[in-house]
């Protein structure tokens, strides 16, 4: 049985849709004239990019996913002029991040999960925290499907995405076969020695300077017959 990951708000959510109606909602709440995906795409970047910044090795203070989240929720309104004090930006954060359960499945994920989780065991490898894994969709669906620890996240692994550390230490748990969508994941996983089969998805890439898949699917539902064919010893 192949123990096959997902990235969660790439490869099974689709985190734009639910993140830009949760940030249009404040900003229509703040009473400011800009589209929720301007925000969310601001916002999605710069907190990348803080979680990139982590400092890595034994030992350095762990910064959670909630709190880059803040970080880079007050860059993205200081970015764009919107003046929000240290506590409303606060606020703002704790209410975005409530709106998880409401963030979207992919269409293929429901139907094709449970014919995956038949044959191998199915997980996640993200760059969250565990009590905010728990509020999506993904790990109502997961609870009958695998079993708490095939659920890698940041907070347990500590280290984040696309640092090779989160993708060896999760090698060194068991995990055979990544299912990335973004670009950064997918060349993360491959630059540190995971097998990958990419899923396309709408927004998402490969980086074109860096290592290609040798496996692409265009729906999860594929994935089955790609992992009979290409499953690692």
């Amino acid at each position: 049985m192949t123990w096959v990951t997902f990235d969660l708000f790439s490869a099974l959510i689709d985190s734009r849709a639910g993140g830009s109606a949760a940030l249009g909602a404040l900003a229509a709440g703040h009473g400011w004239d800009v589209e929720g995906t301007d925000l969310y795409d601001d916002w999605d970047t710069r907190n990348k990019a803080s979680q990139e910044d982590t400092p890595d090795g034994d030992g350095a203070p762990w910064v959670s996913f909630a709190e880059h989240s803040r970080h880079a929720l007050a860059a993205t309104y200081a970015g764009r002029g919107l003046v929000v004090d240290a506590p409303g930006v606060a606020a703002d954060t704790a209410a975005l991040l409530a709106t998880l359960p409401d963030w979207p499945l992919w269409p293929d994920v429901a139907a094709a999960l449970p014919e995956i989780a038949r044959q191998h065991r199915v997980g996640v490898l993200s760059n969250v925290d565990d009590d905010l894994f728990a509020r999506t969709r993904v790990a109502a669906l997961f609870a009958g499907l695998s079993d708490p620890d095939a659920v890698l996240t940041s907070q347990r692994l500590r280290a984040y995405k696309p640092h090779p550390r989160l993708y060896r230490r999760a090698a060194a748990a068991g995990v055979q076969v990544h299912v990335p969508a973004s670009a950064r994941d997918t060349r993360g996983a491959l630059e540190a020695g995971l097998a990958v089969v990419r899923v396309a998805r709408p927004g998402h890439r490969v980086d074109p300077d860096g290592p290609q898949p040798s496996h692409e699917v265009t729906d999860l539902g594929e994935l089955p017959a790609v992992l009979a064919r290409n499953a690692p010893a």
